[in-house]
């Protein structure tokens, strides 16, 4: 499948570095991939571009074997670079039509977002909703709550991807909020079995996605 095609059937997004929990970073991916995970983010933030690389083919081949997305953080240079799926950018970053034309068109576009405007606004192919709780790897981001998550279920017109201190424990009442798509950091990455955590996980979200249809994530 194309990439956009991927994108319209992918439910569970992990975002780690080239570390995830002190690891190695194939020790993490590759069983959260086997576990569901179907899109992946590199955010290596403040590293070499030489690390980011290095960890890129590391990934970009573990996700190809797996039929996954994967996505380089703010650096469109590198994710062109890096031969990745796309590359997600901030609200503070560069606007979504210069990433664009830096990775091409063929490669997709990921947008983070923490207002209703931003949501309604966004001209990524898609977009990242919250963060719905306070989380460590978005430092003096207010959490949103669930009211974003329900405004982006009602009007988001692109694939979109709830955020922010998700884990087992409160992604149900995420899910029954309206997210038929998750992104998750420490959740998988810290766990002790990644794998077992993306399958859990996965199992969750996939239950809204078989009641409510593509309809219900955009």
């Amino acid at each position: 499948m194309d990439r956009r095609a991927r994108l319209q059937t992918a439910r569970l997004y992990l975002i780690a570095s080239d570390r995830p929990g002190g690891r190695p970073l194939a020790d993490v991916l590759g069983p959260a991939l086997e576990g569901g995970v179907d899109l992946f983010q590199l955010r290596c933030k403040d590293a070499a571009d030489e690390t980011v690389l290095a960890a890129s083919e590391v990934a970009r081949e573990l996700c190809a074997a797996a039929g996954a997305l994967f996505f380089v953080n703010d650096r469109p240079d590198l994710a062109a670079a890096a031969g990745a799926d796309g590359v997600h950018v901030g609200q503070d970053d560069m606007p979504v039509s210069r990433a664009r034309q830096i990775v091409g068109a063929d490669r997709l576009v990921g947008l983070s977002t923490h207002a209703p405007a931003e949501v309604d606004a966004a001209d990524a192919d898609l977009i990242g909703v919250g963060p719905v709780h306070a989380t460590p790897t978005k430092a003096g981001r207010p959490a949103v709550g669930l009211e974003l998550v329900r405004h982006a279920a009602a009007h988001a017109r692109v694939p979109w991807f709830a955020i922010g201190g998700i884990d087992e424990d409160n992604a149900a009442a995420v899910i029954g909020a309206g997210a038929a798509r998750i992104s998750v950091v420490r959740a998988i990455a810290d766990a002790p079995d990644p794998r077992a955590a993306a399958y859990r996980l996965r199992r969750m979200v996939e239950t809204v996605a078989l009641h409510h249809g593509p309809a219900h994530a955009a």
